[in-house]
């Protein structure tokens, strides 16, 4: 692992391991294989090629019981025939030599490009990765932050808006806020179709009904793909349209997006001293200041997401582009789709770290609200306004801006020389900073 290149399969190879048997050059082949074995069965469900009951038991077996010996066998295969998809024909026609007649060999791959079995392998990798790794660890993710909203959902606290102290908040709400985004986004990742380009050379299948003219082959194969759990598309070139290749990058764009926003937020919290972090035995903050207890699980994640969703970018905006009915550029580029996907595992797995090591400091949260007692003017000129005094808002603004800090006692002070009965006094010196918060204790 010190030699690998990339940190995904070095520094983060634990990290990231959970996507080996989908983004691997071995998971590619085994989907390649499975994608060419299902299509030869349901050409003998067609009956178009004719399998005795063992034969087929010896076909399924190729796909169920594919391992990392066999992807070596291809990969020397590729060696010699220099085409990938091609030493994956010759490597299934060989296992199944003795078993199924020179006939019947010749329908493995039959009528297909090598995008056929591409544009099918790649969406069923793109969908089981992203529904057996990368969801989970996002339900994990926002389930933490939910919980934390949960615990700190009765702590007030000022808010910052443009940076400066503003109506106060409660912790737990702005955690809220990411969870509420999230969940919407986690939906729409959820309910995503995934695709599958499946038609022949320049997607009409020309060889198929120049060999079986009395067969509906665009009905079938709208069968076969659906029964992958993918949908066709209609009117294709030699490859996949790859639009909801885009949609789906462009999803986890959006969610990394907020998981940034997240990051900076609790990031700063922690430069508030909103946050401390529980202190590791025998970590290092710092190698020059002792004392340091560094927020670097979300800067980490922070970092990773960033540079997967420039991944992503490129990917949604290259995919969908090729040269009249097809050139190669999709081919190198889709070799890369797992690598945006891992530097958002590491990030996720980054960011669930960094919240079980946060620890509420609940005096800073409260030094900074009395400090801050300036966030009541907005209520007392809105009770005001409610009572009919003249120019209210511009009363407080006169007696609020620019005057440094105002502590408790000015307001008491300022309440105290109002032209009110004495009720609304009361009533105005009851609203601190710590009470001030509107709804957001109810938020959950």
């Amino acid at each position: 692992m010190l030699e690998a290149i990339s940190p995904i399969d070095g520094r983060y190879a634990t990290k990231t391991a959970a996507l080996i048997p989908y983004w691997s050059e071995s998971a590619l082949i085994k989907y390649r294989v499975k994608v060419e074995i299902e299509y030869l069965l349901y050409l003998h469900h067609l009956e178009i090629v004719q399998l005795a009951p063992e034969a087929i038991h010896e076909v399924q077996k190729i796909s169920a019981d594919f391992s990392s010996g066999d992807a070596e066998d291809v990969k020397s295969r590729e060696a010699i025939t220099n085409h990938d998809v091609k030493a994956v024909e010759y490597f299934i026609k060989d296992k199944l030599s003795g078993i199924l007649g020179s006939t019947q060999l010749e329908f493995i791959h039959f009528g297909l490009t090598s995008q056929d079995i591409n544009n099918t392998a790649m969406p069923l990798m793109l969908r089981d990765s992203i529904r057996d790794v990368i969801i989970p660890t996002l339900e994990s993710t926002l389930s933490k932050i939910k919980e934390l909203g949960l615990q700190f959902k009765q702590v007030p606290m000022l808010a910052r808006t443009h940076g400066q102290a503003a109506s106060p908040t409660s912790l737990g709400k702005e955690l809220f806020v990411f969870t509420d985004r999230l969940t919407k986004q986690l939906t729409k990742l959820k309910q995503h179709q995934y695709e599958a380009k499946f038609g022949g050379a320049t997607g009409n299948f020309n060889a198929h009904r120049v060999a079986y003219d009395h067969v509906d082959w665009p009905e079938r194969i709208d069968e076969f793909i659906t029964s992958l759990g993918l949908k066709r598309q209609l009117h294709t070139t030699q490859i996949d349209q790859y639009d909801h290749f885009a949609e789906v990058f462009d999803i986890l764009k959006r969610i990394n997006t907020i998981l940034i926003d997240f990051s900076r937020d609790v990031w700063t919290y922690v430069s508030l001293d909103y946050f401390k972090q529980k202190v590791i035995a025998n970590e290092v903050g710092s190698s020059a200041m002792p004392h340091k207890v560094n927020p670097i699980d979300f800067e980490n994640a922070e970092g990773n997401l960033g540079l997967a969703n420039a991944l992503f970018q490129f990917l949604s905006q290259k995919l969908p582009i090729s040269r009249l009915q097809r050139d190669l550029t999709d081919s190198t580029v889709t070799r890369n789709v797992g690598v945006p996907l891992a530097h958002t595992l590491i990030a996720l797995k980054s960011l669930l770290k960094g919240m079980d090591k946060l620890e509420l400091n609940n005096h800073a949260i409260e030094a900074d609200l009395d400090a801050n007692w300036a966030v009541v003017a907005e209520a007392i000129q809105t009770v005001l306004r409610r009572e009919g005094f003249e120019k209210p808002y511009e009363l407080l603004k006169q007696f609020s801006r620019g005057k440094g800090k105002l502590t408790q006692s000015d307001f008491d002070q300022f309440i105290s020389e109002l032209p009110a009965n004495d009720q609304l006094k009361s009533e105005l010196r009851a609203i601190t900073p710590f009470n001030y918060t509107g709804y957001a204790m109810d938020h959950s």
